[in-house]
């Protein structure tokens, strides 16, 4: 069993604002600390053996300069490689414009510990913010984040696409679409507004019209 409050609680969330190819741009922001060292983590983020065992397949090039594709979902470019504690790549999905994922780590104090900083920023189609705000995208990272965090204990979702159908996932995604509401509000958004958004989020997440 997994400690929902606990994992959703261990993220820090912002929502903000930003430009991207001269655009203006939303980003999202997560923020936790694991507790394993940052060569290790930078590993877990970087090694095409390990990618999968937390997150998805992935194939390319993974170097500076290369191109990757993650199965069934994104792919891009690396453009910024700095071993142990920044990359950037951008980060191509369907027909979507092209937006860009940063990760940023820093050791904590004694060594032992990361502290993890993901951003995504993008060009996002008025109408989809509306209807959908910052969840959108942050629940899909929340998993990730959760994902990675398991395999850095040596653990692990058996079958992730069995468990995304589970209560247990979806408890999860409804924390998780909740705390993105109350970073959402804490950017300046209207609450109404942003419940609204975190349940259609959610209904989308879970394929659950009731939740909507």
């Amino acid at each position: 069993m997994i400690d929902i409050v606990t994992q959703i609680n261990d993220i820090r969330r912002e929502v903000g604002s930003g430009r991207l190819g001269g655009s203006e741009a939303r980003s999202v922001i997560l923020r936790r600390r694991y507790d394993a060292e940052i060569e290790d983590v930078w590993d877990a983020c970087t090694n095409a053996e390990r990618i999968p065992r937390w997150f998805l397949p992935v194939s390319g090039d993974l170097r500076l300069g290369g191109k990757y594709q993650l199965e069934g979902n994104a792919g891009g470019e690396i453009v910024k490689c700095e071993p142990p504690r920044l990359l950037r790549v951008t980060w191509v999905f369907g027909e979507l414009p092209p937006s860009e994922v940063e990760v940023r780590l820093s050791a904590g104090a004694g060594g032992d510990t990361t502290d993890f900083e993901l951003e995504h920023i993008a060009i996002v189609d008025p109408e989809h913010w509306v209807q959908f705000g910052p969840g959108a995208v942050g629940v899909g990272w929340d998993l990730t984040l959760l994902g990675l965090g398991l395999h850095l204990r040596g653990g692990g979702i058996d079958n992730p696409g069995e468990w995304l159908q589970s209560p247990e996932a979806k408890a999860f995604m409804t924390r998780s679409s909740d705390a993105w509401r109350v970073a959402h509000e804490a950017s300046g958004a209207d609450p109404t507004e942003a419940a609204a958004m975190a349940q259609r989020t959610l209904a989308v997440y879970t394929g659950d019209p009731s939740a909507n």
